[in-house]
């Protein structure tokens, strides 16, 4: 009887009850909804656009910019296109994003193990910077350290000199900028090589150590290949580099090359502030290792700083890469802040100025959005391969 009854079901009701072909229907329907109203939402941007007279175009991006941009790293001025002038804000983007991300991570790490410390003020103190810098907004630091930087460093007549190559004012740090001869590029290829090397090595030393036992000192040894096979080479060259000096000019300072203080004030703040989470969740990770694993360690008469760094870090890194990766994303986020005390990035530049001078507010949040979105997609991109290289392997 029931076998009659579901021949005289109708197709639509038989496919219906089927779980896959029902799964797979919903499936479609929802995708078609999303789509459907992404679409509506597209529409009726070009309808509202079309009433106000205006059509979707990136034309705008070879006008000429009009206004200046007080740091760029390739030449600007304010005869450049909107389109140079977006280049140079995510060239700033992206140079607050890797500095940010290389001291946060490096302060992170020195402030987990320094919670863990056995010496009492050492984790006090840790403990009482971690818990004031993450319940304080980020912006907060960011203007508390701008204007400690404006406020407390002298005008340029009275501005603090280290060796009269490096002076302090509150327009910025001026440094000597180095002019490359072309026998330096003989000293990039050495470092070059020193790398090459040192990734060979490394995988060289950890086969002989598994295979025999036997330890090599691939941080030195490393080193010299990094940094003393370049500085060698580079005197051997005679020193192919000459250093344009800055000189105090009447009012400010010629020649060299100046650090803009928004640029250090967004650095910092960013760095401290992430460091802060960054520490907790090293924290974690180290504390997820099981304790057999030190005392092993520490009965085979390996000391507390060899075990951290051989035994507890390398296993902790697989409950600390994955929340670090947030932690690196929030950090390129939050340098859309750096509009606050005027650091030119790419909201500041093709988001702002821009965008108020040519009146394309869409155009150019979609840049600034894909933007964002691209610089987060690529960060999880390369967290995720690493992940993949140092999780467990099971056999």
């Amino acid at each position: 009887m029931r076998e009659a009854a579901q021949a005289g079901e109708f197709l639509p009701v038989r496919l219906w009850n089927d779980k896959e072909v029902r799964s797979t229907a919903i499936q479609i329907i929802a995708m078609a909804l999303i789509l459907a109203f992404l679409a509506y939402i597209v529409r009726n941007a070009f309808v509202n656009l079309e009433a106000l007279g205006k059509n979707f175009s990136y034309a705008f991006l070879w006008q000429m910019s009009s206004y200046d941009i007080n740091q760029h790293l390739i030449e600007y001025s304010s005869r450049s296109t909107h389109f140079r002038a977006m280049v140079v804000g995510i060239l700033n983007t992206l140079l607050v994003a890797v500095f940010g991300i290389i001291t946060a991570t490096a302060l992170g790490f020195i402030l987990g193990v320094l919670r863990l410390s056995r010496n009492w003020l050492t984790n006090k103190l840790a403990y009482a910077y971690t818990e004031f810098v993450r319940n304080v907004p980020v912006l907060l630091h960011i203007l508390l350290i701008h204007g400690l930087i404006v406020h407390t460093l002298p005008l340029p007549k009275q501005a603090l000199n280290v060796g009269d190559t490096l002076f302090l004012t509150n327009r910025g740090f001026f440094v000597p900028k180095p002019m490359y001869e072309p026998l330096f590029w003989v000293v990039v290829g050495v470092f070059a090589a020193g790398i090459v090397f040192m990734l060979w090595f490394r995988r060289y030393a950890k086969r002989v150590q598994d295979e025999t036992g036997r330890h090599y000192p691939v941080f030195w040894i490393g080193l010299a290949a990094i940094v003393g096979a370049p500085v060698l080479a580079y005197f051997l060259l005679g020193s192919p580099i000459a250093w344009d000096v800055p000189a105090l000019k009447r009012f400010n300072f010629k020649g060299g090359m100046v650090v803009r203080p928004e640029f250090v004030a967004l650095w910092l703040a960013l760095s401290l502030y992430t460091a802060a989470f960054i520490g907790e969740i090293v924290r974690a990770g180290i504390l997820a290792v099981d304790r057999g694993q030190s005392e092993a360690s520490h009965a085979l008469g390996i000391s507390r700083g060899r075990t951290l760094s051989l035994v507890v870090i390398p296993q902790a890194l697989r409950s600390i890469v994955p929340p670090l990766t947030s932690q690196y994303v929030n950090l390129t986020k939050n340098s859309s802040l750096a509009l606050a005390i005027g650091y030119m990035d790419i909201v500041a530049t093709i988001g702002g100025i821009s965008l108020n001078q040519t009146g394309r507010e869409m155009e150019c949040m979609i840049i600034v959005l894909l933007l964002y979105l691209s610089l987060s997609l690529l960060i999880s991109a390369v967290m995720n391969w690493y992940n993949r290289r140092i999780r467990l392997v099971e056999r």
